[in-house]
């Protein structure tokens, strides 16, 4: 397994950071959009079963603002169910190529109907068909009968507008904390970890690698 390189950035100085972590990670997405990192909206996100049992996938960061980041899924889905029991979250930024990574840890809540509506409706059609026809995490028979589905959904709806079905949307994760890791000789490497407080004040502490 290959190792990651030194950044080619300055140390992170918990000092000179921006003090807002949401204005920090736009910088860094910014730096990643600049240098062309392959799906640069990709994050992973992790969830909690019942049982305690973590799981984790890819989903795509779709905005992020001072409330929180967001992505949009199926809410009957596995993450859905998990998040509706236990409304905790973490998600994970890492873009090899600039030898960074992000980790968002907090609270999680459903967007409003109408930004779930908003978006829903930029969506290409064949996303918003999928939506439709896929029951999310569920068994089925055969790659077939889902595509059966699609294409009996897609003549259903040949010229028609498509309203966002009631159990899709989007979930916005609340950050308690985040931190941001860049990669440095001989694995010691810059971790600076934002904590919040009241009043969304936030709190920078430099770990140990």
């Amino acid at each position: 397994m290959s190792e990651l390189i030194e950044s080619v950035f300055p140390d992170l100085d918990e000092h000179v950071l921006d003090p807002d972590p949401i204005a920090q990670f736009k910088m860094w997405f910014a730096d990643a959009v600049k240098a062309r990192v392959p799906q640069v909206d990709a994050m992973a996100l992790a969830t909690a079963a019942a049982n305690g049992m973590p799981s984790a996938r890819m989903v795509l960061l779709k905005s992020v603002d001072e409330w929180g980041f967001v992505f949009y899924t199926n809410y009957d889905s596995r993450k859905g169910r998990e998040l509706a029991r236990h409304q905790h979250a973490a998600l994970l930024f890492f873009w090899a190529e600039l030898s960074r990574q992000i980790r968002v840890e907090g609270t999680v809540i459903r967007v409003s109907p109408e930004e779930s509506d908003a978006y829903f409706a930029t969506r290409p059609l064949d996303g918003q068909l999928s939506s439709l026809v896929s029951t999310q995490s569920e068994p089925i028979g055969s790659r077939s009968e889902l595509d059966r589905r699609f294409d009996e959904a897609k003549r259903q709806y040949e010229g028609k507008p498509i309203a966002r079905p009631s159990h899709w949307g989007g979930f916005r994760v609340q950050p308690e904390t985040i931190e941001f890791w860049q990669s440095r000789f001989a694995r010691l490497n810059d971790r600076v970890l934002y904590t919040r407080h009241e009043k969304n004040q936030w709190k920078k502490t430099r770990l140990q690698p």
